[in-house]
């Protein structure tokens, strides 16, 4: 019997780009759901930034509906923009 393997896939430098600069355009930043669930990031893609110091992530809790929610609230750094820049 054969068995497939599914092969990781490589990081994606476009994407990063493109991902720096939505955080870039976004003076408060975006949250980690929103750049994973409608903007299509991978949520590795997202902390792998954090690593490299080209974003930062922080905790904050928002009012939805009547319950407080806890998000992750993701800002571009001095290091990011000047990785965009050239």
């Amino acid at each position: 019997m054969t068995t497939i393997r599914k092969r990781r896939l490589s990081p994606q430098p476009r994407r990063t780009v493109e991902l720096l600069r939505l955080l870039a355009s976004s003076p408060h930043g975006a949250t980690e759901a929103l750049l994973v669930r409608i903007h299509g990031f991978d949520s590795d893609m997202v902390g792998g930034l954090v690593r490299a110091e080209l974003a930062t992530a922080e905790r904050e809790t928002m009012k939805g509906g009547a319950k407080p929610v806890e998000v992750v609230r993701l800002r571009i750094t001095a290091a990011g923009r000047k990785a965009i820049e050239g």
